[in-house]
This record gives C-alpha cells, structure tokens and sequence, in this order.
C-alpha cells in the first residue's frame, strides 16, 4: 500500500517472533508534507508498516481492527534515521492475531504498540 516508502532488507519469522529491518525512501512524498524542510515519521504510517509486515509472515491479508498501549517515544527522521530494526510479537487467538510491535533506530526505541488485527475475508 505504501510503494516505494520503504524497503524490507532483513525478515525472518521463527516461533512468533518476526524480525526484521527496513530501510526508508527519504524522498518520499509523505516526509514533503510531514513537515516540509523537518520530515518526521508519521505513526499511522509505522503502524501499516507493521501491519505489512505482520501480512507477510502469516500470509494472510489483514486489517487492524484496534490499537492499545500506543507509545511513541522518539521521532524517526528519514534523513538521519532511515533503517529501522523492527519485532513484532504474533500470537493468534479467537479475536483474530494479537501483535506486540516496537521500532528501533540505532539503539533508541522510536515506536511500541500493541494492536489486534483481522483477516480480511
């Protein structure tokens, strides 16, 4: 859904756990108007990453049904911080997939989340 936004470099699903590192397109349109001249990350935009990335390893197209426990904690400048290490906890219950995701950049966590997610039917 978002092209060219960014690229996964590494992913790696074994018992639950996803991990995985994506690199940012910088020169994106989103960071033009999230802010201009100060391009900042947008947390709807972490959180479909997340979901992508969650699409992928259950190979099931999904949607996010509810967010809980949402903390963003640093900004992510794509220009200064465009590879992002990525965990997603999956663990799949009556209500659907239960997801508890973080993203990281250098050693600082930028984004924590925990979210449930459908299949889309």
């Amino acid at each position: 859904m978002l092209t060219d936004f960014y690229q996964t470099e590494r992913y790696q699903l074994h018992e639950g756990v996803l991990n995985a590192t994506v690199k940012l397109n910088p020169q994106h349109d989103i960071f033009k108007g999230h802010f201009p001249n100060n391009p900042v990350m947008p947390g709807v935009c972490m959180l479909q990453i997340f979901k992508e990335l969650s699409e992928q390893g259950l190979n099931k197209k999904l949607f996010i049904k509810e967010c809980s426990n949402v903390k963003f904690m640093a900004l992510i400048n794509p220009e200064t911080h465009s590879v992002l290490d990525i965990v997603i906890g999956i663990s799949e219950t009556e209500e659907g997939f239960k997801i508890k995701a973080s993203a990281t950049f250098d050693t600082i966590t930028a984004l924590k989340v925990s979210a449930l997610l459908r299949e889309q039917l």
